[in-house]
C-alpha cells in the first residue's frame, strides 16, 4: 500500500495539476524571453571558450515542443568532433529515475508494494544488521552489529532511507567497508552484486536518515527477481523500446558509435580520488540501476516528456497520473522525522520523492516553482521537470568537477528567462 499520508499528498498534487489545466482557471502561461535565453547561450559558450568543458547540449521543452535547443563545442577535445544530437553521454545517477519508473510499473500491476520488505525478493536482506561504532574503555573504537528495528522496504530503496550508503574513506567504519568492497568497479551480475552488498552492515537504521547510496541498484535487482528478466531486458520491453529510447543502454556495444561518445576534459576525468569516469566502450555485466546507463539527449527527452505528461507519451500510457504524482511528492518531510545526511544533495529547499528531488519551498530571492522535480548525474548531466510551467529541461555535459557550479548557474538563468 502507498500509505495514507503519501496517498493524500499525491491526490492533492494531482488535483492541483487538474485545476491548473482547467481552461479559465489556469494561471497565465510563463514563457522564456529571447533576451533571457541569449544569456543562457552566452554562459555555456563562455564555459566552452574558457576550457572548462569541451561542449554541451541544452534542451528546454514547453507544452510538448522544444522552445530552446542548442549544441555547444565538441564531444571530445581529442577528436574535435562537434557536439550533436546523437552524442552519447554517461548518465550516471540519471539512471535512478528510469529504474524507479520500472518499479512503479510493477506497483501498479500489484506485483510489488512500497511496504514490501526487500527480503521478500532478496532473502539475504533478512539478515541485515546495522553497524554502530562504539568506544571501549581503552578508547579504541569498534564496530558493533545491531539488529534492525524494522526491515528495509521497497519505499526505503526508492527514497534513499535504506541505510545502504556509497562508501568513501574517512566517512566512518561502515562507509569504509563499502569503499573497501570496491563495489563501483564490480564485474558482477546484479544478483552477485546484491549478494555482496547484503553481506555488509547498514550505516543507519532503515527509515531514519536520507543517505544517498546503492539503494536503486538493489531496486534494480528486485525488478529482475519479479520480472524474471535482466534489468535491461525488462526496461527495453516495457519502456525503452516503446518510447523510442534506442540509444539507451549500460554500455556501447557497437564500435561504430564510439566516436559519438562525449568525453570530459583530459584533466577532469576523476569522479573521486580513486575512480575515473567509466569506459563505456567496455562491456559490463553489472546493469547498475543506480548509475550505469548511457544515452542521448533525444532519448531522455522522451522519458522526461512522458513524466511531464502524467505517464503518457505518443498515445501510449506507461504510468497513471496519480502514480507520477506520488513519485513527485515529498516522502521525507518533517512529519516523517527522517533526518538528512551531511551531504544532502537535494538542498535545503527540496525534499525527496520516489526517485527524484522535489521542490518544497521557494529559494530565497527567486520565484522558482514548487513541485519541480529533478535529478542529475555525477558525470555532469542534469534534468528538471516543472509541471507548473509545463516545461522540462535537460543539460548534457561530461564534467565531474564543474557540474554543481554549472547546474546552479544554468537553472538560475533559465528561470530568470521566465521571470522567476
Amino acid at each position: 500500500m502507498f500509505g495514507r499520508r503519501a496517498l493524500i499528498a499525491a491526490l492533492v498534487l494531482l488535483a492541483g495539476s487538474i485545476v491548473a489545466k482547467a481552461g479559465s482557471e489556469r494561471p497565465a502561461v510563463r514563457t522564456l524571453s529571447p533576451a533571457g535565453l541569449a544569456k543562457v547561450s552566452d554562459y555555456i559558450r563562455n564555459e566552452v571558450a574558457t576550457g572548462k568543458i569541451p561542449g554541451a547540449i541544452l534542451l528546454l521543452q514547453q507544452h510538448g515542443k522544444p522552445v530552446y535547443y542548442q549544441n555547444f563545442g565538441v564531444r571530445d577535445v581529442a577528436t574535435e568532433l562537434s557536439m550533436s544530437a546523437d552524442t552519447i553521454f554517461r548518465l550516471y545517477s540519471m539512471s535512478k529515475p528510469v529504474t524507479s519508473v520500472m518499479a512503479m510499473m510493477l506497483v501498479e500491476e500489484g506485483r510489488l508494494t512500497l511496504d514490501d520488505p526487500v527480503a521478500k525478493y532478496i532473502p539475504a536482506f533478512g539478515g541485515m544488521k546495522v553497524g554502530v561504532e562504539r568506544k571501549a574503555e581503552d578508547g579504541k573504537v569498534a564496530l558493533v552489529l545491531e539488529p534492525v528495528n524494522r526491515p528495509v522496504t521497497i519505499k526505503d530503496l526508492m527514497r534513499h532511507t535504506s541505510g545502504l550508503p556509497y562508501g568513501y574513506q574517512g566517512g566512518g567504519a561502515v562507509r569504509e567497508l563499502y569503499a573497501d568492497a570496491n563495489l563501483f568497479n564490480s564485474e558482477l551480475t546484479n544478483a552477485d552484486f546484491v549478494a555482496k552488498i547484503a553481506a555488509l552492515p547498514l550505516v543507519e537504521q532503515p527509515g531514519t536518515v536520507w543517505d544517498y547510496g546503492f539503494s536503486t541498484d538493489v531496486l534494480g535487482r528486485v525488478i529482475e527477481v519479479i520480472s524474471g528478466k535482466t534489468l535491461l531486458q525488462f526496461e527495453k520491453e516495457r519502456l525503452l523500446d516503446p518510447l523510442g529510447m534506442t540509444e539507451t543502454a549500460f554500455f556501447i556495444a557497437d564500435s561504430a558509435k564510439f566516436p559519438r561518445i562525449a568525453e570530459p576534459m583530459p584533466g577532469d576525468r576523476n569522479i573521486n580520488p580513486t575512480t575515473q569516469v567509466r569506459d563505456i566502450k567496455r562491456p559490463t555485466r553489472w546493469e547498475s540501476g543506480g548509475g550505469g546507463m548511457v544515452g542521448t539527449i533525444g532519448d531522455y527527452a522522451r522519458f522526461a516528456q512522458m513524466l511531464l505528461s502524467g505517464g503518457t507519451y505518443d498515445g501510449r500510457r506507461y504510468l497513471k497520473p496519480e502514480t507520477i504524482a506520488l513519485m513527485a511528492s515529498d516522502h521525507i518531510g518533517p512529519e516523517t522525522k527522517i533526518a538528512r545526511d551531511q551531504n544532502y544533495y537535494p538542498g535545503g529547499s527540496s525534499g525527496f520523492g520516489l526517485g527524484f528531488a522535489v521542490r518544497t519551498s521557494v529559494p530565497s530571492g527567486t520565484a522558482w516553482p514548487l513541485g519541480e522535480y529533478r535529478w542529475d548525474g555525477v558525470g555532469g548531466t542534469f534534468f528538471f521537470i516543472d509541471p507548473e510551467d509545463d516545461l522540462f529541461g535537460i543539460f548534457m555535459v561530461q564534467t565531474p568537477t564543474q557540474r554543481g557550479r554549472i547546474q546552479l548557474a544554468l537553472k538560475t538563468l533559465i528561470y530568470q528567462a521566465m521571470g522567476r
